[in-house]
């Protein structure tokens, strides 16, 4: 019988996620010894080398990488356990992992745990923002419960709930104010400001302006939607950004804010989440809390045109 305990396979499974034993070690709480050591011990019982070492990194012998899929499978079906001994319960109680892409959570998370706490004040809510590829990923493997992301995800394994729909704005320097709407195809000789690559939201704008095949003339990239909206207040571009981000992001920037003609570029909102979770029932209540928590923050005193207001610019045209 190989003795192997359930720590060193966390342990194992962290090693494996940041190939590197420091940031490995910082994440399981312990120190970069004690972890070495208990992989070590691991190794030692299942008779075999799992990690190739060296100064800068680590990476993963062919049985430890076969190992690893199994470790994981174990992982997932120890969590599991967990989710059905707390779907077994009356009310919503104990850890919820909860992953966001970034155009969502700084907008959305402060209301919706707001909600979650008032409503089920028993939740241990943690929350983890990334890119959409990399919480889908991590909603398969176990590792999150359910993440808020763009819809669809169109993965078969998970189950999709859509929460919201909301409409993009186009945002301009201040001088704008008052000019004409430009239509997609006009964006396209613009210079057009949007998030790097691997957002979900910079294929949505580029979809709406149907650039996928043929680049804009002019595209300048950053990592969040803040700084686009900065680089337009400075009189660098144009950017597109969505309804929920307008009250939070021009406040501090001297630009105007445009809707498009119908039929206008938007996205829907949802949660997904396992559709082998024990947790699916519970999962379906937590929607519908954020869908409140969402209805709430997009109520008539908040919006686009209110926003605008507050910030002291000019009204959404």
């Amino acid at each position: 019988m190989i003795n192997v305990t359930l720590r060193q396979l966390r342990y194992f499974d962290a090693l494996a996620r940041h190939g590197h034993f420091g940031r490995a070690a910082e994440a399981c709480a312990i120190s970069q010894p004690a972890l070495s050591m208990q992989i070590r011990e691991m190794e030692q019982a299942v008779g075999g080398v799992l990690i190739e070492r060296n100064a800068r990194q680590v990476a993963l012998t062919a049985f430890g990488e076969e190992l690893l899929h199994r470790v994981r499978d174990i992982l997932r079906s120890v969590d599991e356990l967990g989710d059905f001994a707390r779907a077994s319960r009356d009310k919503l109680a104990g850890r919820l992992r909860v992953g966001m892409i970034p155009t969502i959570a700084p907008y959305l998370l402060p209301k919706v745990i707001e909600t979650l706490a008032r409503l089920h004040p028993e939740l241990d809510i943690h929350v983890r923002e990334t890119l959409t590829p990399k919480l889908i990923k991590e909603v398969a493997e176990g590792r999150l419960d359910t993440a808020i992301v763009a819809l669809p995800v169109s993965e078969p394994s998970l189950t999709e709930v859509a929460l919201f729909s909301e409409n993009f704005l186009l945002v301009r320097p201040g001088e704008a104010a008052g000019t004409p709407v430009p239509s997609a195809e006009m964006l396209r000789e613009m210079r057009l400001l949007l998030l790097e690559e691997g957002h979900c939201f910079r294929d949505q704008a580029l979809s709406f302006c149907n650039m996928q095949s043929s680049p804009p003339r002019e595209v300048l990239d950053a990592s969040s939607l803040s700084t686009l909206v900065q680089m337009v207040g400075a009189g660098i571009g144009v950017t597109l950004i969505p309804e929920m981000a307008v009250g939070v992001e021009t406040r501090s920037a001297p630009v105007t804010l445009s809707r498009f003609k119908n039929p206008q570029p938007s996205r829907t909102i949802g949660m997904v989440w396992r559709k082998t979770s024990p947790l699916a029932a519970q999962l379906q209540q937590i929607s519908e809390v954020v869908a409140l928590a969402a209805e709430e923050l997009r109520a008539p005193k908040g919006g686009a045109k209110d926003a605008a207001k507050r910030a002291g610019r000019r009204k959404v045209a």
